[in-house]
């Protein structure tokens, strides 16, 4: 059934909570039963009054109240215990997803799965207890008609089972089509997010705005519309259906119950009546079940996350732990695979590597050669295929990856500036954050305070030293610089070259430089370059001074 897993959901966050939630709903429920029973019973005596029956009639509606009120409330923050439980499992989650399970899956299908799912499983969720309500009412409401004609009461029964069934299978049918709309919906996302990023682009060309526009964005709103539209119909013709045969038991009742049970007239009124009181619980029942639908779909999209195993990430290794000599790259391959049988596939590797303790190394290679999948194996983003990565003379296993990317500060050329700046040693980051703004000219755009910087919406250069005053703050063994230099002017190029690099080799620092930067390589020990993904001599008389360049 789709309510089982949602209900585990509840039931693990608190199972106190959910069985009072669902004993006060279910009493509510009955409460309320119990009261259109009341009005019956009144009705059918000819409204006698007395003191007791105010009594009972005052304690019933309160009773009503009372537990319907209590149930809202633990249902309400259950609710929001629940959205905070599930939003953080599901980033933990994320977090400990390999990078490249992550590019492969998709940034768009990411943001779906810590959006939409999340929020359609909470609703979802929600509704779990209210069907506890509305199934008591019912339930109470036919122990009433069963009171007052047990024979008719099993054709309402019956009648209802049809239904049910019925309703089920046209429903069941709309399944697919909810989990087409939640694929289209995370397509028109990932289109919006390209509006965004892209903006500037699309304003400067009126055809690929146009193509956007009409074709790429409105052909996805166009199959988001139909998928919804299509669900939208298959529950308005089971409801349509539904309906239809309940206002057909209550002809029923009308016309031909005094054909085939005896029923006096009053019986027949409060009968009618408490037919016409099954209505509401009974279409909250049906307009629940979209709801659900589509909560178990997202549930299944969260669960279908690969590598997400309900284990907590690693606490933070202090840095500067281990490598206290060298690491290396030992017939490290990596292969991305090919998209379709037409695509060939591009292999990183083998590659052997060595980095020294206090070492500056540059890395060169035209586009497309691998520098930056070199980089993101070298710091343990990608996990190779083959080979082996050692440090200090021990390999590197799966269990010491996050200690062994702990090893790593990383400006990469698609980097994400955060407010944020966390230190090495978690002191106070405002003093050393000053004094970087001011060896790399920022201290009049950015401020620094609590540890958070004043802003981030700097021209992509400033925001690049941004990136390298968080990667300084870190404090870690191994700077790692991918294209840093790249959107900077010569002035900013000089100092990264002349003073920030020489000032962490004196540190004791090793750093790798990805860049086209020639003319600095002198200030390097070596120089390693890259083609096809693979390392290849690099001819080592027209780098100048770094004599001692690695093949």
């Amino acid at each position: 059934m789709k309510i089982v897993p949602l209900a585990r959901i509840l039931w693990a966050g608190s199972p106190l909570q959910v069985v009072l939630i669902v004993v006060t709903a279910a009493a509510s429920g009955l409460l309320s039963a119990g009261v259109i029973a009341f009005v019956g019973s009144a009705v059918r005596e000819g409204g006698r009054q007395d003191a007791a029956m105010i009594v009972a009639f005052g304690a019933l509606v309160l009773g009503k109240i009372l537990t319907n009120a209590f149930s809202r409330y633990q249902l309400v923050k259950l609710s929001e215990d629940t959205i905070l439980s599930m939003s953080l499992k599901v980033s933990a989650k994320v977090l400990a997803t390999p990078l490249r399970s992550l590019e492969m899956r998709g940034i768009g299908r990411i943001n779906t799965h810590l959006t939409d799912d999340v929020g359609a499983v909470t609703w979802a969720v929600q509704c779990l207890p209210m069907l506890v309500t509305n199934f008591a009412v019912l339930a109470g409401c036919v122990a009433y008609l069963a009171w007052l004609s047990w024979q008719a009461c099993m054709i309402v029964v019956m009648a209802t089972i049809l239904g049910a069934l019925s309703y089920k299978t046209i429903e069941d049918r709309s399944i697919p089509v909810y989990r087409a709309s939640r694929d289209s919906r995370s397509e028109l996302f990932t289109l919006f997010a390209s509006l965004t990023a892209g903006i500037k682009e699309l304003l400067m060309n009126g055809r690929r705005r146009d193509a956007f526009l009409h074709e790429d964005l409105r052909a996805a709103a166009d199959r988001y519309r139909a998928s919804n539209l299509a669900a939208t119909r298959r529950h308005i013709v089971g409801d349509a259906w539904t309906q239809a045969l309940f206002y057909g038991l209550i002809g029923m009742a009308l016309f031909a119950f005094r054909d085939l049970v005896e029923m006096p007239a009053a019986t027949m009124v409060s009968y009618i009546f408490g037919l016409l009181y099954m209505m509401t619980p009974t279409w909250s029942i049906l307009g629940s079940l979209p709801a659900i639908h589509r909560g178990s779909i997202a549930l299944e999209g969260i669960e279908s996350l690969a590598e997400l195993a309900d284990v907590g990430l690693k606490p933070q290794v202090p840095a500067g732990n281990g490598f206290a000599h060298s690491l290396e790259l030992r017939g490290v391959g990596f292969a991305y695979k090919a998209q379709d049988s037409g695509e060939r596939a591009f292999i990183v590797g083998p590659l052997d590597f060595r980095l020294e303790a206090g070492e500056t190394v540059f890395v060169v290679g035209g586009n497309g050669s691998g520098k930056s999948t070199f980089a993101k194996l070298l710091v343990g983003l990608y996990k190779p295929e083959c080979g082996q990565i050692v440090l200090d003379g021990q390999r590197v296993t799966d269990s010491r990856a996050e200690e062994y990317r702990e090893l790593f500060s990383v400006v990469f050329t698609d980097f994400y500036l955060f407010r944020r700046l966390v230190t090495g040693t978690g002191v106070n980051a405002d003093p050393a954050a000053r004094r970087y703004l001011e060896v790399l000219r920022l201290q009049d755009k950015v401020s620094v305070g609590d540890g958070w910087l004043s802003t981030t919406g700097l021209s992509q250069g400033q925001r690049k030293r941004l990136a390298l005053l968080a990667a300084y703050l870190e404090d870690r063994r191994i700077y790692v610089f991918d294209e840093w230099a790249a959107d900077q002017d010569p002035e900013y190029k000089k100092v990264f070259y002349t003073e920030l690099l020489p000032e962490l080799k004196r540190r004791g620092k090793s750093v790798v430089v990805i860049t086209h930067d020639d003319g600095y390589f002198h200030l390097g020990d070596r120089v390693v370059k890259l083609d096809e993904g693979r390392i290849v001599p690099t001819g080592a008389a027209s780098f100048g001074n770094a004599a001692e360049s690695m093949v």
